[in-house]
């Protein structure tokens, strides 16, 4: 069985996309990475998720960036943590997309580390 990890039903939190097996929307979860929420964070606090569904609704936005143009930053990237290349190493390729899915420390946040 292959799962479709966004889903979109009208019926369904008024057609707005949302990731299988939750409540939670694609907008909601670009909200809480804005926030500075990484996948840990909201995995703990969001125990339906799967750490591939949370990747497919990042490359969902990413696929629908007219949609989503408010979390994209200048240089195309989404905002906020994303995630690391370990957590990333399990995901199906078409999931490990740079700046959208993996998001590399910056220099700053490295150096301070």
């Amino acid at each position: 069985m292959t799962i479709k990890w966004v889903q979109q039903d009208p019926l369904v939190m008024n057609g707005e996309p949302f990731c299988y097996g939750s409540r939670l929307t694609v907008r909601q979860l670009l909200e809480l990475r804005s926030n500075g929420y990484d996948l840990t964070r909201i995995l703990t606090d969001h125990p339906e998720l799967r750490t591939v569904g949370v990747a497919a609704a990042f490359t969902f936005a990413a696929n629908n960036r007219e949609r989503y143009a408010d979390f994209f930053e200048a240089d195309g990237s989404l905002a906020g943590p994303g995630y690391s290349e370990q957590e990333a190493a399990i995901l199906p390729a078409q999931y490990r997309l740079p700046g959208i899915v993996i998001k590399a420390a910056r220099e700053s946040e490295t150096a301070t580390s």
